[in-house]
């Protein structure tokens, strides 16, 4: 079996002789009159941190691809024989593969959890995001499937379209090596819309093209392989979130502009992966899975609302009352999102797969930002006292104040406290002490875990917060001080802006199918069923050539007249008209193929036609309908469209969920049926 390729796939972040895919220039998109993509990926020998961490996965992918063959060589020998001096000998490699898989899977956990380089160089100390690697792939050759499905399916010489075939393979290589911004994400969207297009090209409902896709774990490094193409688009597009949470992690988060960018990435990243986990089902690896990928939309949601957080923090200039009790609310409402992964994480299914240091960095943000909401109920509470007159002006600070606990302490009343500055100062005590024990909360689970201790930033933010805390408890404290201290209510949640799930708009993406030449899809795609190519010689009389045509691209024989030239000819009602003369007219209009027609010679005119089977009238009438549209690019939009729908049949073992596409590909056709054919008589013609 092939080893997987060794690709350093992504660029990364300045570090002294080490380059920045920051500063590729960004390629504009393709649109229909360009021919061939002009988005390129990264160069796979740029030595970066990015890169290198990415050789570094490949490398490890393929040792846990050799060493799983080996085991699984191992336990068919094992079950076969009966000898039990080579069981012996054979559990004992059983022994030593497993071992080795175990390092490898956590050689791989440490790689996986190197947070430190997707983040920014900026020198502002703020909270690392946890961003995801992207998947590995093998090298996929096209060229002999395409070349036979071509030759026995279009009956066209394949070698015709050698420079279609390498424009993908073209394509798919450089989707492997992305680059960290706006033109990485159109290189995966735009091999991700070709995708659909070859769908419909090339992969009938009830067969496969015998081409495999194998891609590795993004996690764990193991190896799956599927002949389907959803498991190709499928893993696309798990690519297209991750890259969105690296270029969110990369942002400088010391301005809002830099938070604004942030929270837009991880807001598209939990909408790819949310798209995948509705869209898809019965993955074959388990990043891919409905638990991993409801896991990863609830970690970005949380990072998002802790982007939030970070805003709100920054734009709050005023020190007022009400804003202090906003900042612990906001505070709090990180706390939350956060303990919801972790519960998420610590499932039967997650618990031994997401890596350690990922789930010590969710409970590590889930104490500290929980221990940040009680030290800001305690600053609003001992840093804001307001004088009596003030108080009764104030209204609106007593009301926030009355809704700030989940439940309020039935003695002393908050009204009563909030005008009491003695009160004041011990409840916001008892504040600053639950927020001293969530940070040392924070900083013991961050000891533990190996990888967390190496990252400096975390350590920083820990250790300047708790601090912080501590002398503002110094502060509050009096010698005098004999009253055992209460404990603080619980702070209710809540933020002024809720995180949006932001779906892929793979519209944005222009494309145009590279296998276009093939005719328009509405008639030349895999699950069209036609006759062989007939040829056609007819001789113009006085009457005409005896023939209605309708439509464009392809042209429709709507009827042939009795007796007439066409009939004579063999001409039938429902063939398309492919060629005049041996000039292919597939994407001709109406008007280009009756010009072809009446200038024809003495000698008359040849005809190369085609025609639909009788049981594919469904796909035909559907081909009638489009093939009057104006616009041919959003015909070939719609299609595509149309092929997300008609794809579930042929999915197999990893497939669409039906019940959502397949829905709503009935509703689509229906409306399209239901169009009147008035408007397509009014195009009809006799010549």
């Amino acid at each position: 079996m092939e080893e997987p390729a060794t690709r350093q796939l992504e660029m990364s972040l300045s570090d002294g002789n080490i380059t920045s895919d920051d500063d590729l220039p960004l390629t504009l998109p393709t649109d229909g009159s360009l021919s061939g993509s002009i988005r390129k990926g990264c160069d796979p020998f740029a030595q970066t941190q990015r890169s290198k961490l990415q050789h570094r996965r490949a490398l490890i992918d393929q040792q846990i691809n050799k060493e799983m063959r080996m085991r699984a060589g191992a336990e068919n020998l094992f079950r076969a024989t009966t000898n039990n001096k080579v069981k012996e000998t054979v559990a004992l490699e059983l022994s030593f593969v497993n071992s080795n898989l175990q390092l490898l899977k956590e050689e791989l956990e440490e790689l996986n959890s190197n947070m430190e380089v997707y983040q920014t160089d900026s020198e502002a100390i703020n909270v690392p995001m946890i961003p995801l690697g992207l998947k590995e792939t093998k090298e996929v050759d096209f060229t002999a499937s395409i070349e036979d499905f071509i030759c026995e399916h279009y009956g066209e010489d394949s070698s015709l379209y050698d420079k279609e075939i390498k424009e993908l393979m073209e394509l798919r290589q450089a989707m492997c090596t992305p680059s960290r911004n706006q033109a990485g994400l159109e290189l995966l969207m735009e091999y991700y819309n070709q995708l659909s297009y070859l769908d419909q090209r090339f992969f009938p409902l009830h067969r496969n093209l015998g081409v495999h896709f194998h891609w590795y774990d993004s996690l764990t490094g193991v190896p799956s392989c599927q002949r389907t193409l959803a498991f190709e688009k499928g893993s696309v597009l798990f690519n297209i979130g991750a890259l969105y949470t690296q270029i969110g992690a990369r942002q400088d988060r010391s301005a809002t502009a830099g938070i604004g960018r942030a929270i837009d990435a991880f807001q598209r990243a939990a909408g790819a992966f949310n798209y995948l986990k509705e869209n898809f089902s019965n993955a074959p690896s388990l990043d891919m899975s409905g638990p991993s990928l409801c896991m990863l939309v609830r970690l970005m949601v949380s990072q998002v609302q802790e982007c939030v957080f970070e805003r709100v923090t920054l734009t709050t200039q005023d020190t007022h009352f009400t804003s202090q009790l906003c900042l612990a609310q906001e505070a709090a409402r990180v706390s939350d999102v956060y303990l919801l992964v972790q519960q998420t994480m610590t499932q039967l299914l997650m618990k031994d797969y997401v890596p350690f240091s990922w789930a010590s960095m969710v409970q590590v943000k889930s104490e500290h930002f929980r221990a940040l909401s009680h030290y800001y109920a305690a600053v609003a509470l001992c840093d804001h006292m307001l004088s009596a007159e003030e108080q009764e002006c104030d209204e609106g600070a007593e009301k926030a104040f009355l809704q700030f606990y989940v439940s309020s302490p039935a003695e002393p009343p908050l009204s009563q406290v909030l005008r009491d500055p003695e009160q004041r100062r011990k409840l916001g005590k008892a504040h600053l002490r639950r927020a001293v024990i969530r940070h040392e909360e924070a900083m013991r689970v961050h000891s533990l875990c190996k990888i967390l201790r190496k990252m400096d930033i975390l350590q920083d933010v820990l250790s300047l917060t708790h601090k912080r805390s501590l002398d503002k408890y110094s502060e509050l404290d009096r010698e005098d001080d004999f009253d055992e201290t209460a404990e603080a209510p619980e702070i209710q949640s809540q933020t002024h802006q809720k995180p949006d799930i932001t779906p892929t708009n793979f519209s944005e993406v222009k494309v145009t199918d590279i296998f276009q030449r093939l005719g328009p899809l509405s008639v030349f795609c895999a699950r069209a069923r036609w006759g062989p190519v007939r040829v056609i010689c007819l001789q113009k009389r006085e009457g005409g050539l005896g023939l209605t045509l309708r439509g464009d691209s392809p042209v429709l024989v709507a009827g042939v007249v009795p007796g007439g030239c066409a009939e004579e000819a063999g001409l039938r009602e429902g063939d398309y008209i492919v060629a005049v003369d041996g000039e292919d007219c597939k994407w001709a209009k109406h008007g280009e193929v009756v010009q072809m027609l009446k200038s024809c010679s003495e000698r008359g005119v040849e005809l190369s036609v085609v025609t639909l089977h009788s049981n594919d009238t469904q796909l035909e009438r559907r081909a009638m309908l489009l093939s009057h549209s104006s616009d041919k690019e959003n015909t070939r939009q719609r299609l595509l469209s149309g092929a997300k729908g008609q794809s579930s049949a042929s999915l197999l073992n990893w497939n669409r969920k039906k019940t959502r596409e397949g829905g709503g590909v009935t509703k689509r056709l229906g409306s399209t049926f239901s169009l009147s054919f008035g408007s397509i008589r009014d195009t009809e013609a006799t010549y």
